[in-house]
C-alpha cells in the first residue's frame, strides 16, 4: 500500500479555506469510485489554517496514478485551485506504508478512550 502527499495553501481567508475543505469532500465520492482506492484524509495546519496536507491511500502508485486520468479528476483539481495561493507547482510524493497501526481516533476506540 502506497500514500499520495501533497500539500496545499489556500488564499489567506476562511471563504478560501471552506471552500476547498467543501470541494475536498466532493472529491471524496469521485475517489471512492476508483479502483485501488483505500483512503484519505485532509489534515489542516493548526499555526497556518491556509495550509492543508492531504493524505491519499491507494494499493499502488499504478492505482493512483489510473485515478488521475479517471474522467472528472482534472474537474475536480481546477475547481480547487480556484482557492489557492498561486505558485509553479502543486507538487506530490509517494511514500510506502512501512507500518500501520490502529486509527487513533476516539471513536474508533484509540486515542482519548
Amino acid at each position: 500500500m502506497i500514500v499520495v502527499v501533497s500539500q496545499a495553501w489556500t488564499k489567506p481567508s476562511e471563504e478560501h479555506a471552506a471552500a476547498y475543505v467543501a470541494l475536498s469532500e466532493e472529491f471524496g465520492r469521485f475517489f471512492r469510485t476508483q479502483p485501488g482506492f483505500r483512503g484519505r484524509r485532509l489534515l489542516r495546519g493548526v499555526e497556518n489554517p491556509w495550509h492543508f496536507t492531504h493524505l491519499r491511500w491507494f494499493d499502488s502508485v499504478e492505482a493512483y496514478e489510473a485515478c488521475t486520468t479517471a474522467e472528472g479528476y482534472v474537474a475536480h483539481t481546477e475547481a480547487m485551485y480556484e482557492h489557492l495561493q498561486p505558485y509553479e507547482s502543486y507538487p506530490r510524493e509517494y511514500l510506502e506504508v512501512v507500518l500501520d497501526e490502529p486509527d487513533p481516533t476516539p471513536e474508533r476506540g484509540g486515542v482519548g478512550q
